[in-house]
């Protein structure tokens, strides 16, 4: 690692402060910091009723360090907690508020959160394991009627803006809990200080994702899922740019509308909605010259996907690698530098190594388990002590995704080491053979598992929604094999095609692998 990519950030370090309060400091406190419908907000603005609910906060006795579990939809309220909390040294745990009543209770029971921010949207699956649990004293409720609980704007109004100054925090103290997405059990929370949330944002948000103060940003991904968390609040805030956030499902017509409202530069987005949205046929019609950056994260993006946006909007797609371990993007295409069907290359201040199942590392071209480093890494996984330990060694973490490098140090991915299939003696990448049936024209998605056959021995199976105009069944089969006959070896080729109207997603938009395994393993084939 270069000395000269590693951030020099303060020991003392507030991430309220050194988001929002150093926009008042440059004097921007009147320019618009969040817009959300017609509701237009300015640094000022944020920053005053900020103060108050932090002044809320510790009257409801919030101390450091406690967590405080947010349970909103994308809107200013969500912007308010998020930095509230952490003016008052406490630790932010965010999620989903689409959730049901038994994930709250989980939840609830695993931060141990005795303030729960929420809408009265929500009350309905939150309120009865809210009013149970063990730990949880007080329920701030976002409009509607809060029923028993504590009302989110009288209770503001109630409070001096007095109390609510800044607690004196440093770099390494504790700041916020990212989930991870619970693919093989419960989510666990990835703990992290203030000082690499700030890391991150002075690598990869100023260094290779080039926010600037003009910049208006929107996203696709909810606030609640780190990715967006970073790139739609912390990122624009750090360089005083302006946010537009929508409370509803991300569709590709809402995006067409927020696009040609309110006419962002910077969209965060997923393969998933970039395909969608190339497949509707407002992409014809759409105005997206506003647009100058488009992100991508959180599942590979097909080639296809990328050169059909390139050629309809002349805007490259900045794929990326994060995780909720190290926070967000620590691998990354480059503006004018995309090597396509690549993750591109190292963000500055992090370091990877490409590791076999030892532990030792592997020459370039060789695939293997990812190995990260940077200022940003977890201090652990909170309550699993194991597995903490396997994946944390020092400031190293080793990931379950699988990797190989070029010599040029573009690193390519190859899909995690529990989704690779062993096909004939062979390793297999699901992910190679997505790629190829998304050329063909019939098919709009593809997720390919592994399933034993009569005599046992594992081969592949594609579930795949074909795109209108394309009738599923054998004819359709057999043009995709004819098709992969072009690229593939014959041991890739799928052994059965399972059709569907659309694959199942989980909340941070990815393709929902276990419940296709479900449905896979529940088939006749």
């Amino acid at each position: 690692m270069d000395p000269t990519d590693v951030p020099n950030l303060p020991a003392d370090l507030n991430l309220s402060a050194y988001y929002l309060d150093r926009n008042l400091e440059a004097g921007r406190g009147d320019k618009v910091a969040v817009t959300v419908g017609d509701d237009a907000r300015t640094y000022g603005q944020i920053h005053a009723r900020v103060e108050r609910l932090a002044a809320l906060l510790r009257d409801a006795g919030v101390r450091p360090e406690e967590r405080v579990l947010i349970v909103l939809p994308d809107g200013h309220e969500f912007v308010e907690t998020w930095l509230a909390v952490l003016r008052v040294g406490a630790v932010f745990a965010m999620v989903n508020p689409l959730l049901k009543a038994d994930s709250f209770a989980y939840y609830l029971d695993y931060t141990k959160a005795r303030v729960v921010v929420t809408s009265a949207d929500v009350l309905s699956e939150l309120g009865a394991v809210a009013r149970e649990a063990r730990w949880c004293e007080t329920l701030l409720v976002v409009g509607g009627d809060a029923a028993e609980f504590t009302a989110y704007e009288e209770a503001l109004a109630g409070v001096d803006a007095e109390g609510g100054q800044v607690e004196a925090t440093r770099a390494d103290d504790l700041a916020g809990w990212l989930f991870t997405s619970g693919s093989t059990g419960e989510p666990k929370a990835c703990v992290h200080t203030h000082g690499d949330f700030a890391y991150s944002t002075e690598t990869y948000a100023l260094q290779v994702a080039g926010y600037v103060e003009s910049d208006v940003c929107l996203s696709v991904p909810k606030l609640f899922f780190g990715y967006a968390t970073g790139t739609n609040l912390m990122f624009p805030f750090r360089v005083g740019a302006g946010v537009v956030l929508f409370p509803g499902r991300s569709t590709a017509d809402e995006l067409f509308d927020q696009i040609e409202r309110h006419r962002p530069t910077f969209l965060t987005s997923v393969p998933t909605l970039i395909g969608n949205m190339l497949g509707s046929e407002r992409i014809e019609t759409a105005d997206l010259s506003s647009l100058r950056v488009c992100l991508s994260a959180g599942e590979a993006l097909p080639a296809s996907l990328y050169e059909a946006w390139k050629a309809r909007t002349g805007v490259e797609i900045l794929d990326g690698i994060g995780s909720a371990e190290m926070f967000h993007i620590y691998i990354s295409n480059r503006m004018g530098e995309v090597r396509l069907g690549s993750l591109g290359r190292l963000v500055p201040g992090y370091e990877a190594e490409v590791v076999d199942p030892a532990g030792a590392r592997l020459p370039d071209g060789e695939p293997g388990r990812l190995r990260v480093r940077g200022g940003s890494t977890a201090l652990c996984y909170w309550g699993d002590k194991a597995k903490s330990n396997a994946t944390f060694q020092a400031d190293w973490c080793t990931t379950s995704d699988v990797f190989r490098r070029d010599p040029e140090g573009f690193f390519w991915y190859e899909g995690r080491d529990d989704d690779l299939l062993k096909v004939s003696g062979i390793w297999v990448s699901p992910l190679e053979i997505e790629n190829v049936l998304l050329r063909h024209a019939a098919v709009a998605e593809v997720c390919v598992l592994g399933r034993e056959d009569s005599a046992g021995l594992i081969k592949p199976a594609a579930f795949v929604v074909p795109r209108a105009g394309h009738e599923p069944g054998d004819g359709l089969a057999a043009a995709l094999k004819r098709h992969l006959k072009d690229s593939l070896a014959p041991y890739k080729y799928p052994r059965w095609f399972l059709w569907r109207s659309s694959l199942p997603k989980n909340d941070r938009g990815k393709v929902a692998r276990k419940v296709l395994r479900r449905e896979l393993e529940a088939e006749t084939l």
